[in-house]
């Protein structure tokens, strides 16, 4: 790809530029630009300084676009300093974005030129005919496998689900079942039989903090409001170096917001796993001890949303974590009532790593995709799954 640069520090641009294998002609002013663009169409984004001789960047950014020279090329407008008007009138004017050069390296305006292009040409690519996508869909003899075998056993445990279903009404008041939101390949409701209290969910957080099976540090941090910001602190009083955020009244710069956010979850675990659940019911334990409150989900696997061998569906809370290559690949495989980790876990007693839990799920999604199926492998897993349906923990 081709940026063109418009301002005064073109030598540190070349070379980033060079660094990220781009190329990068600079000129210092509005009528070099003028010029290029009306002999050179070969130009794919443009970064300009707001700061220019004689005029600004937004005034740039008017004149090629009343002269059709513009032709959507991604634009890019640096200032030396944040100035609240100044973005919200970029933005405003459709300027695809706006950085900072006392805050933001150059490297990152570069990268999110390449990105503006790339994105282009997928739009551009997609208004184009293109050839239909194939829908996912499970191996065949996967799915007819899960159809019938769910069906089956369900037909044959519903006088124990009956028993079930009305001791769990006796003991605690509320419904019988339990519906959350969890994502595989998608999000869907997915159906337990209750094992808690009512209102269980409004502790999760609390108790996360201190009996989370998978976490990294006892007291989970939250973002600190009144701590200064480095950068903003070197800037003459009343400036920031990022736009500001506001929360509950308080303010903080954009970028000392997820910078704590980020350290933040560092430190806290991506997956939540509360060990002998205080919240957990009488009647729940004994369910969830012989996982017998798993059984809705065979009706999950008739609807489509599951299958009986997979990885385990997650909360969202926990999927929208998982934004890395090497986390999100589990999500390749189906959402399973058994798999893996079901079958490694309970083997050990419900002791297991987050790290060891994301590379199980990730071997079955290996597994799972290319030419790697085998109908067999997951009779296996079901076949391991039978001695672990029984176990100690309420995990």
């Amino acid at each position: 790809m081709t940026i063109l640069y418009i301002g005064k520090s073109a030598e540190t641009y070349q070379q980033c530029a060079e660094n990220k294998d781009c190329n990068l002609i600079a000129v210092t002013n509005s009528i070099e630009c003028l010029q290029l663009l009306e002999r050179k169409n070969e130009i794919d984004v443009i970064v300009c300084s707001y700061h220019l001789p004689g005029n600004t960047g937004l005034y740039l950014f008017d004149v090629l676009n009343n002269k059709a020279l513009l032709n959507n090329k991604p634009f890019i407008l640096v200032s030396d300093e944040y100035n609240s008007s100044l973005f919200e009138e970029a933005f405003a004017k459709g300027i695809k974005d706006y950085f900072v050069a006392s805050s933001t390296p150059v490297s990152q305006i570069i990268e999110r030129a390449q990105s503006l292009h790339k994105l282009k040409i997928l739009s551009t690519a997609e208004a184009e005919p293109s050839v239909a996508q194939e829908n996912y869909r499970l191996p065949i003899s996967k799915r007819i496998f899960d159809i019938l075998f769910a069906s089956s056993v369900l037909i044959f445990i519903a006088p124990v689900m009956l028993i079930i279903m009305l001791a769990i009404r006796l003991e605690s008041k509320g419904k019988v079942y339990y519906i959350s939101k969890r994502v595989g390949r998608k999000t869907f409701d997915f159906y337990k039989l209750r094992s808690m209290r009512s209102g269980s969910d409004a502790l999760i957080k609390e108790l996360a903090q201190d009996n989370n099976q998978y976490s990294k540090a006892k007291a989970i941090p939250t973002i600190d409001f009144d701590a200064p910001c480095p950068k903003c602190s070197q800037l003459p009083a009343g400036n920031s170096c990022s736009p500001e955020l506001h929360f509950d009244g308080k303010a903080i710069c954009d970028y000392w917001y997820n910078t704590q956010k980020n350290e933040i979850e560092k430190m806290n675990s991506t997956f939540i796993k509360i060990a002998n659940d205080p919240r957990i019911t009488r009647i729940g334990k004994l369910i969830r001890n012989t996982s017998i409150d798993e059984l809705p989900q065979l009706i999950n696997v008739i609807k489509g949303d599951m299958s009986i061998v997979g990885n385990r569906p997650l909360p969202v809370y926990e999927a929208e974590l998982l934004t890395k290559d090497t986390m999100s690949k589990r999500f390749l495989a189906p959402a399973g009532i058994t798999g893996l980790w079901q079958v490694e876990l309970r083997g050990r007693g419900g002791e297991m790593s987050e790290e060891e839990r994301m590379r199980l799920d990730n071997e079955y999604a290996d597994h799972f995709t290319g030419n790697n199926y085998s109908f067999w492998y997951d009779i296996k897993l079901i076949l391991r799954t039978f001695p672990g349906l029984i176990q100690k923990s309420t995990v």
